[in-house]
């Protein structure tokens, strides 16, 4: 495990040289918010590095409920007895291992790894425009149909979950890197995740900060150009 910091918040990667999986430790009030689990043996070290920054886990969100992010989920919210855990109202069922589609969705299956035996029923289901602490909830459906970002407004870090990837070159969900191909296999709708990538450019984030990949300062511009490759390509097919 790798843990590096930034400003108000630490990435931690798992296997950063070959598949790398992030989740992000968010300082808040003389506490920790963890935004997303990672997998499922990263329980111990994800706890580990919040001892090392010295503050405590209060507030645990999912960016969205595939396997690896939500893999230590059930370890660190039995042994965190006051944690809030909280995910879209949308990938709740996801969560809990359903895959159906609203009929106003776009109906493509649902891929990726989805949850079968996650015991944790999170109590704070939240959607566009929520806050949890200082971060803000902010839609963003392609990856999977609940898909969230979290937008730090005093530092300007955008968490994007898998809305965007950096690994083997910054790319929007959906969109296909022969050297790290993972993410855009497991998203459910380019189309959706494409208009997703605007409203997140929208923003103007100081920070990128993606579950896979690294951590990319004043982004503007590549993700500007990333989705401007997006669109070619679904023009193009």
């Amino acid at each position: 495990m790798r843990l590096l910091q930034f400003d108000r918040f630490y990435q931690l990667t798992f296997f950063p040289n070959l598949f790398p999986v992030n989740c992000y430790l968010v300082e808040n009030e003389g506490a920790l918010t963890l935004i997303d689990c990672a997998l499922p043996f990263s329980a111990r070290a994800i706890t580990q590095a919040a001892s090392q920054i010295g503050k405590p886990i209060t507030r645990i969100v999912l960016t969205h409920a595939h396997d690896d992010h939500v893999g230590a989920l059930d370890s660190l919210a039995k042994e965190m007895k006051n944690v809030t855990v909280s995910v879209s109202k949308r990938d709740a069922r996801l969560l809990a291992g359903k895959t159906d589609l609203d009929p106003d969705e776009h109906q493509t299956p649902i891929r990726g790894g989805i949850p079968k035996n996650i015991q944790i029923v999170p109590e704070h289901l939240v959607q566009n425009g929520d806050r949890i602490g200082d971060l803000l909830v902010v839609a963003s459906p392609g990856h999977t149909p609940g898909h969230i970002a979290l937008f730090d407004q005093k530092n300007g870090a955008l968490f994007a979950g898998d809305a965007f990837q950096t690994r083997a070159g910054i790319a929007v969900g959906g969109q296909l890197r022969l050297l790290f191909p993972f993410p855009a296999l497991a998203t459910w709708s380019k189309e959706t995740a494409c208009q997703s990538a605007k409203r997140l450019l929208d923003l103007k984030p100081a920070y990128l900060a993606v579950g896979h990949g690294r951590v990319f300062k004043n982004p503007a511009q590549q993700m500007a150009q990333a989705i401007t490759k997006a669109e070619q390509k679904m023009g193009a097919s």
